[in-house]
């Protein structure tokens, strides 16, 4: 793992667009991998800047994202359709039939998930996948003592997450309990995994991440030790403890 120190939340959004935008410019029709909640957000905004200030293309870019809430309709306000759209999606030239989401209002759950990796192989596979990490470990909606063999699935979300997410809705019985997600499999057979993380809250996932290399499904995160291109930016919050243990060894 390669590992990217940012000052601070707007230094790390700042790289981490810049290291988009650059594989963008050296892939046009690159397949990114994209994700939702907060932490990328920063990044997202940057993105959107440099299409505006300098016009990067992203015409021949298609995405795909890591996720979506089992119930919602696309165009619920709280729907990573409706988060994708209006924080990226409806700023950039991409096509809108390039952009793809599971779909967590279909009749048939596990034909949709067939179908999304289906979509996925005949994208050629996912060349960037950005990552956020949650406090518990989990990457997309991948939960602890999920199995790392399972490509795209239906997960029961964890209150800790629906406790986190809570902020997005009026409260925490409107997080919906249920979301389709890329596996960890999928996930791992990216070709290159960005990771972004920010703020004291996520210390301790980062710390755990990077000093302990036991590969362990209580801890999804853990295995992208099994991946042999992965970059992690984080800012000091985030890095606060693993500096600290590192100085006292």
């Amino acid at each position: 793992m390669k590992i990217i120190e940012a000052q601070d939340y707007g230094d790390l959004s700042l790289k981490a667009a810049q290291y988009v935008i650059a594989k963008v410019k050296e892939k046009s029709n690159i397949v990114l991998g994209l994700a939702t909640g907060s932490t990328p957000e920063g990044t997202y905004k940057e993105i959107i800047r440099d299409f505006n200030d300098h016009h990067t293309s992203y015409r021949y870019v298609r995405s795909v994202n890591l996720d979506e809430y089992v119930g919602l309709s696309k165009d619920h306000p709280n729907s990573y359709h409706t988060y994708m759209f209006e924080n990226l999606f409806r700023h950039l030239d991409l096509p809108e039939d390039q952009r793809f989401l599971p779909d967590g209002n279909a009749e048939d759950l596990e034909d949709e998930c067939r179908r999304y990796d289906r979509l996925i192989q005949s994208l050629g596979g996912v060349d960037l996948q950005l990552l956020g990490i949650g406090q518990n470990g989990h990457i997309g909606f991948n939960e602890p003592g999920t199995t790392f063999d399972q490509r795209t699935h239906t997960v029961a979300l964890t209150r800790s997450t629906r406790k986190a997410n809570a902020r997005f809705f009026n409260s925490i019985n409107e997080v919906p309990a249920h979301a389709l997600t890329m596996g960890i499999r999928s996930i791992l057979d990216s070709k290159e995994i960005l990771l972004l993380a920010s703020g004291k809250s996520k210390a301790e996932a980062i710390d755990r991440l990077l000093r302990n290399q036991k590969i362990d499904q209580d801890f999804p995160a853990s295995s992208l030790h099994k991946h042999s291109n992965v970059i992690i930016i984080a800012d000091r919050d985030a890095l606060s403890i693993a500096d600290d243990n590192e100085r006292r060894a």
